[in-house]
């Protein structure tokens, strides 16, 4: 079995954006059944490709300074980030015990937090070191999560991640 324990950058990148992920294609009538690949199986956890990830120093967190859990809002909101035991640094910085934010918005913590962070709506990355933002958000409740990522996108271990907050946007 191959290891995919390190995988080459451009493998990375298309399985960070999710691009290569396609259905099969569809085999002609008169192919006989050897002739066909295979059909892809999905990994099982445990051997889902990951990358080497960045240690983080024992006591380390992020947390929100404001919105606080249970607050009432108007957009756009005001969103302040804070951290502790570690630096704030752009994306494709590696120094140790450094990452970037990342807003993580009505959804949950990556389930594989040895691959980049994903990059979309509910996953905003703030790779220029930000440590704040304002956000305009539908009308409504929202949870809201912090999780830091080094210098690739990728979770420390262990994952240095705010506890979810809800909040109501008026």
């Amino acid at each position: 079995m191959t290891s995919t324990r390190f995988l080459p950058l451009a493998v990375v990148v298309l399985l960070a954006s999710g691009c290569g992920q396609r259905d099969a294609a569809p085999v002609a009538a008169e192919e006989p059944a050897e002739a066909r690949p295979a059909a892809a199986e999905t990994p099982a956890p445990a051997e889902q490709p990951t990358l080497p990830r960045s240690p983080a120093p024992e006591g380390a967190r992020v947390f929100f300074i404001t919105p606080a859990d249970g607050d009432t809002v108007s957009n756009p909101v005001n969103i302040e980030f804070g951290i502790e035991g570690m630096s704030v640094v752009a994306a494709g910085v590696n120094e140790m015990h450094s990452g970037h934010h990342h807003l993580i918005i009505d959804a949950d913590l990556p389930a594989n937090p040895g691959m980049p962070i994903p990059a979309d709506e509910n996953y905003v990355h703030f790779g220029d070191a930000s440590t704040s933002t304002e956000v305009t958000l539908e009308p409504g409740q929202h949870t809201l999560q912090l999780l830091l990522g080094d210098h690739l996108h990728v979770p420390h271990d262990p994952p240095v991640a705010s506890d979810v907050i809800t909040i109501t946007v008026e």
